[in-house]
């Protein structure tokens, strides 16, 4: 399936509630101008593609098989776009793209928190393939001052283990009494934090409100409605996922939950120009301090149980702290995963003339899916290009995407960077059109397997929770791949590819930028077995000009970039110095960049920069698929 986004079309999945539901996609390309949001927790997405190369693939450098596309190759000044989106995404000159887009399709506001949100999901392309349960769980309440004293002592304990201790035990003493486990001091604190959120959602709504006439306000309030949601879920499916000792989910769900919060508050942070906005901003400010606290307590507890004497303020390896791995399944652990062959079609789409037995547009078929659905929906598109943009509901469970192949099956649409938009939301490349983002995903327990992602900045946005990318192509130049996401990368084909505006001349490009804000996020770009090098042309150009042509494999995002690659080949255009910074010293101290048995021309480490790392072999493991996103839990066996 080719997914372009050409004109006015963008896929976003929006999907699940623990536990995980499986998402397949296949035969899938997303050419000029392509978008795919995976959007919504706790379900595994699975992109993939059976389907034999067509003669439409595109010239690669290896034999890496590529059946499935995505791409924003588009004119200057278009792109494809999503519905709503984040503003803190990098961009060149290493400014935030400040607004989200406007809604000038809607004459009414969304609803307020009180009311029941509709849940915000596209799909670019994707099939999926295994059903689990939904769980919905309420938004925890603080209990009342009327309950039994609780442990001073206790709390203090427990809130040492946090960055903001301070905050932690006054939170704790005013709101929370009857408090005599370490688990119930964590799930109090995601229940003050919840409560804040609420109150936080409550703001966002009169900011929309009052703001009708501001397309800019408007659009960063409908970013934090949507994303404080999200949060919102997040943040209910751990705290139900603590009793259960499902430690490791309830990790993953806060870190996205924070990721959100922070989300809203950028993009209020450009648009602050009203006391009720500055208010909220304030309000964000404490919330995300709060989510903090409850994530860094999270962390302790999954390590040390009910044991608070051990409990500790989070460390990373820059500390010297690798939690325990497991590297079973060899490279990335779990090389066999994949996704079922013998997927039956249960809705066809179609360009062509088919007697009233299949769907005109994608949309039909994803309506015509049963809501909550426990078994797979499989719905076949045949060759064409599909010019709509495709939403796949919160109640549309377990929908496959099944295309013709790679230059076969184009889904397409078309939106730049611009005001009321960021790159978030587009899907466009060159120099009018500013980044361009050709897949963003915020789906929990994402597979995307033989997938090829083609742009020049932003191309691939791994933006929260847990992801493995299988051999993909993922090409671009400029913090190609970025996001705040626990992201594994098995076998991919890495390519660096010419710049639109005199590439002649040289520059500077970033394969990563990680954006981790918090040291006890469990996120992180990992990087098994996979090849750096350049296109065609890029590698031309390169080799005339070697010294004034720089790769390096990631620059800090934000505060706590973490980023390794583990048993790579680098070809020669990968500089000496491996890592180059974001501005000045930002984040120098704090990141974790590192490398293990580098191979290839680019791979010698005796010039590496010296804010970065070589991994100890002893703990490679702590990056393998099952220790880092859980893979043996939720990746299926393949079949074909």
């Amino acid at each position: 399936m080719t997914t372009k986004v050409d004109g006015k079309n963008l896929h976003e999945i929006n999907d699940g509630h623990p536990p995980p539901l499986i998402r397949t996609l296949r035969g899938c390309e997303t050419q000029a101008r392509a978008w795919c949001d995976l959007r919504h927790p706790l379900q595994v997405m699975v992109i993939r593609s059976a389907i034999p190369q067509s003669s439409a693939t595109p010239t690669r450098t290896d034999s890496t098989p590529v059946s499935c596309l995505v791409s924003s190759k588009t004119s200057p000044g278009h792109g494809i776009g999503l519905s709503s989106d984040w503003t803190n995404t990098p961009t060149q000159d290493n400014q935030k793209n400040p607004y989200p887009p406007s809604s000038s399709s809607s004459s009414s506001p969304w609803p307020p928190p009180s009311s029941s949100p509709s849940s915000p999901s596209l799909l670019f392309f994707s099939l999926s393939s295994a059903a689990h349960r939904r769980h919905h769980q309420p938004t925890p309440k603080p209990p009342t001052a009327a309950a039994a004293a609780t442990s001073p002592q206790l709390i203090q304990s427990a809130c040492n283990a946090t960055r903001f201790p301070a905050a932690c035990a006054s939170a704790l003493t005013q709101y929370t009494t009857n408090l005599s486990a370490p688990l119930e001091i964590l799930t109090a604190s995601i229940s003050i934090s919840s409560h804040i959120l609420t109150a936080a959602q409550l703001k966002a709504w009169k900011i929309l409100e009052s703001s009708l006439d501001n397309r800019n306000r408007s659009s960063a309030a409908r970013i934090c409605l949507e994303v404080l949601q999200n949060a919102n879920l997040r943040q209910s499916a751990a705290a139900a996922a603590l009793p259960r000792r499902r430690n490791k989910d309830a990790r993953a769900w806060l870190s996205a939950s924070l990721v959100y919060q922070y989300d809203c508050w950028s993009a209020l942070k450009y648009v602050n120009d009203s006391q009720l906005i500055n208010e909220t901003m304030t309000l964000m400010d404490s919330l995300i301090m709060l989510t903090s606290n409850a994530l860094s307590m999270s962390q302790s507890y999954d390590l040390f149980g009910d044991n608070v004497g051990l409990w500790r303020a989070p460390l990373t390896e820059r500390d010297g702290f690798w939690e325990d791995g497991n590297s079973d399944g060899g490279g990335g652990g779990g090389g066999g995963g994949g996704v079922p062959a013998d997927l039956a079609v249960d809705a066809t789409v179609s360009k062509g003339d088919c007697g009233g037995r299949c769907y005109k547009t994608l949309q039909e078929a994803v309506e015509a899916a049963p809501d909550n659905g426990e078994k797979r929906f499989v719905v076949r598109i045949e060759e064409g290009v599909y010019e709509e943009i495709v939403r796949v509901p919160y109640e549309k469970k377990n929908v496959v995407f099944l295309g013709d192949g790679m230059g076969k099956t184009v889904i397409t649409g078309s939106l730049k960077v611009g005001p009321g938009l960021t790159t978030y939301n587009t899907s466009t490349v060159g120099p009018d059109a500013h980044q361009a983002v050709a897949f963003r995903s915020d789906s929990d327990l994402s597979i995307i397997e033989n997938c090829e992602f083609l742009g020049n900045q932003d191309t691939l946005y791994a933006h929260s929770l847990r992801q493995f990318y299988k051999s993909c192509r993922i090409e671009g130049n400029v913090d190609f791949i970025f996001g705040n996401s626990a992201a594994v990368f098995q076998d991919c084909l890495i390519l660096i590819r010419p710049r639109d505006v005199a590439p002649e001349k040289g520059e500077s490009n970033a394969v990563t930028a990680h954006g981790r804000i918090d040291p006890a996020q469990s996120t992180g770009f990992v990087f098994w077995n996979c090849t750096v090098n350049g296109t065609d042309k890029y590698v031309a150009l390169y080799r005339k000009k070697p010294k004034v042509h720089r790769n390096y494999l990631g620059r800090p995002w934000k505060e706590y970039s973490r980023t390794v690659f583990l048993g790579c080949y680098l070809e020669e255009i990968v500089s000496a110095p491996g890592w180059m910074p974001w501005s000045g010293d930002f984040a120098l101290s704090t990141l974790y960049y590192g490398e293990f048995e580098s191979r290839g021309p680019g791979g010698s480490v005796s010039g590496r920069v010296g804010w970065s790392s070589q991994v100890p072999k002893e703990h490679v493991g702590a990056y393998s698929l099952q220790s880092f996103i859980q893979g043996n839990d939720w990746i299926p066996n393949s079949n074909s």
